[in-house]
C-alpha cells in the first residue's frame, strides 16, 4: 500500500474527527472573546471601550493580512507532503516569509508612530504600543498554528486558541475585581494573550519527537513490484534522491531545483493569500473604521463593532473546520477523486445553511434583547437589521469554504481577485451616503458584499469542479516505484 496514498474512510474520519475537536477549543475562545469585549463594555465608559474595540479591530486587520498567510502555506505544504509520504518538511521559506512581514510591519509602525498615537488612538501612547507588541507577539502564534493544522494536531491547535482566549479574559476580569484598573491595563490582555498560548509549542514538539522515534526503522520502504522480497527500508526523501539520478550531482541539482520552486511557489501563494485576508478584514472591519472617521458619535463605534460580532464570533468558531478543511482537501486532490472533494464541500456548505438559518431566526426573535444586555449599550437595535447581518454571517462562512477549495487546488490568485472585487463593493458602499443611518448601512452592505463573494467563490468553485471531473487521475505504471510502509 502507498504511503501517499491515504483512505478516504480514514481521511473522512481525520477531518470529522479534527474538525470536532477544534470546534470545541474556538466555539469557547468564540464565547471568551464576547465576555471579554461585554466586561469591557461595562467596566470601561462607552469611549474607552470603543477605543479597545478599535484596538482590536485594526491589530486583527493586519495579523490576518501578513500571519494568516504563512499559516495557510504551512498548513497546505505539509499536508500535501505528508500525504505524499514524506516525513520531513522545510520550514526555511515560511519563516522567510513570516519574519519578512514582521519586519516590515515594524518599519511600518514606527514611522507612523505619531499619527497612530494621534489619530487612530486619541494621544493615548499605551494602545499603541499594545498594538505594536501584540502584532509582533502573534506572529509565532500563526506559524504555530500553521504548522498544527499541516501535521492535524487539532486537540494541540484548540488548546492554543484557548490559552490565548483564557489568558486575555483574565486581563478583562482583573479590572473587573479590582485587582488593577483602566483601560491600558485590561487592553494588555491582547498583546500578551499570543505569548500565553504558545505554552502547547513544547507538547506539540514532544509528540512530533515520538512520531518520530516510533516510525524510525519502519519508515517508508521502497518496493519495486518486480523485486519486492528484497526490498530496502529507505526513508522517503532517500526515494525522491534516488529517482533524482545516480550520481550525487543530479541529486543536489534536482533539490536545489525543488527549493527553488518552493520559494517562488511559497511567496506568490502567500502574497496571493495576503490579499484574500486583507479583503476578508475589509468586510469586517471597514465599517468599523469608516464610522470611527466620519461619525462625530464615538459611542457609535462600539455599537458597530458590537452588531458584526454576530459575524465575528461564528467566523472565530468556523475557523475549526477552515483549519481542518484545508489540509484534508489538500489531501484528497492529492490522493483521492473529484466525488470525495465534492463530497466534502457539499456536507460543509449544508452545516453552515442550517446553522445559518438558526442564528437568522434567533436574532429576528430575541437579537435586540440579547443585545442590550449583553454590552449594556442603551441603543435601540433593529431586529430585522440584525438578522440581516446572520444571513450575511451564512453568506461569509460559505465563502469561507469554497475558498478552503480553491486554495486546495491551487488557485489562490483567483480567489484573490473574488475576495478583492467583493471588498472594493463594501467599501464603496461604506463611504457612499446611500443610507443615512450608518449601522444600517453596514447591515445591508455586509449582506450583500458577502452574497456578491459567495457567486463568485461558487463560480470558481464549479470551474474547478469540471476540470476535475473531465480528467482522469493517473495511475502509475507497472515500472513505476511504489512508497509503502
Amino acid at each position: 500500500m502507498s504511503a501517499s496514498k491515504v483512505s478516504p474512510g480514514r481521511a473522512t474520519r481525520s477531518y470529522g474527527s479534527g474538525a470536532r475537536i477544534l470546534s470545541i477549543g474556538i466555539a469557547s475562545t468564540g464565547l471568551l472573546t464576547l465576555a471579554y469585549f461585554s466586561i469591557s463594555s461595562h467596566v470601561l465608559g462607552e469611549v474607552a471601550a470603543s477605543q479597545v474595540a478599535l484596538l482590536w479591530s485594526l491589530m486583527f486587520v493586519i495579523i490576518s493580512v501578513i500571519y494568516r498567510p504563512t499559516e495557510q502555506l504551512l498548513s497546505r505544504t505539509i499536508a500535501e507532503r505528508r500525504a505524499r509520504g514524506h516525513a520531513e518538511h522545510p520550514l526555511r521559506v515560511p519563516i522567510a516569509i513570516q519574519a519578512s512581514f514582521a519586519f516590515a510591519f515594524l518599519v511600518i509602525a514606527l514611522a507612523f508612530q505619531e499619527q497612530l498615537v494621534d489619530d487612530v488612538f486619541d494621544h493615548n501612547q499605551a494602545l499603541y504600543y499594545v498594538l505594536v507588541g501584540g502584532t509582533l507577539a502573534y506572529g509565532g502564534s500563526y506559524f504555530a498554528r500553521g504548522w498544527l493544522a499541516g501535521h492535524e494536531y487539532f486537540a494541540l491547535y484548540g488548546g492554543l486558541v484557548l490559552m490565548e482566549s483564557v489568558s486575555r479574559l483574565c486581563f478583562a476580569l482583573a479590572v473587573a475585581l479590582g485587582i488593577t484598573s483602566g483601560q491600558t491595563a485590561l487592553a494588555l490582555g491582547i498583546a500578551a494573550a499570543p505569548l500565553v498560548s504558545l505554552v502547547v509549542v513544547p507538547a506539540a514538539f514532544a509528540r512530533r519527537g515520538q512520531e518520530r522515534r516510533e516510525a524510525h526503522g519502519e519508515g517508508p520502504i521502497i518496493v519495486h513490484e518486480t523485486d519486492a522480497a528484497l526490498a530496502v527500508p529507505i526513508t522517503a526523501d532517500e526515494a525522491d534522491a534516488a529517482l533524482a539520478g545516480p550520481g550525487t550531482e543530479g541529486v543536489q541539482e534536482a533539490a536545489a531545483h525543488r527549493d527553488e520552486l518552493s520559494l517562488r511557489g511559497g511567496t506568490g501563494f502567500a502574497g496571493w493569500v495576503s490579499g484574500i485576508m486583507l479583503s476578508e478584514q475589509t468586510l469586517l472591519n471597514a465599517a468599523v473604521l469608516t464610522v470611527a472617521a466620519t461619525s462625530p458619535n464615538k459611542a457609535l463605534v462600539g455599537v458597530v463593532f458590537e452588531v458584526l460580532l454576530i459575524a465575528r464570533a461564528p467566523l472565530q468558531l468556523f475557523q475549526a473546520i477552515q483549519t481542518s478543511l484545508l489540509p484534508h482537501l489538500t489531501g484528497l486532490e492529492t490522493t483521492a477523486g473529484h466525488d470525495a472533494f465534492a463530497r466534502a464541500i457539499r456536507v460543509t456548505v449544508l452545516a453552515i445553511g442550517a446553522f445559518t438559518t438558526a442564528v437568522a431566526l434567533a436574532l429576528l426573535a430575541i437579537g435586540p434583547f440579547v443585545m442590550k444586555h449583553v454590552f449594556g449599550q442603551h441603543y435601540s437595535y433593529g431586529r430585522l437589521g440584525l438578522a440581516l447581518v446572520g444571513v450575511g454571517m451564512g453568506m461569509h462562512l460559505t465563502s469561507g469554504a469554497l475558498n478552503q477549495a480553491a486554495l486546495a487546488r491551487n488557485r489562490a490568485r483567483a480567489a484573490a481577485l473574488c475576495w478583492g472585487l467583493a471588498a472594493c463593493v463594501f467599501l464603496v458602499w461604506m463611504l457612499a451616503p446611500t443610507v443615512a443611518d450608518q449601522l444600517a448601512r453596514a447591515e445591508i452592505g455586509y449582506t450583500g458584499a458577502t452574497a456578491l463573494l459567495a457567486l463568485l467563490l461558487w463560480t470558481l468553485y464549479r470551474q474547478g469542479s469540471g476540470s476535475l471531473a473531465r480528467g482522469a487521475p493517473q495511475s502509475a505504471t507497472p515500472s513505476e516505484s511504489t512508497i509503502a510502509r
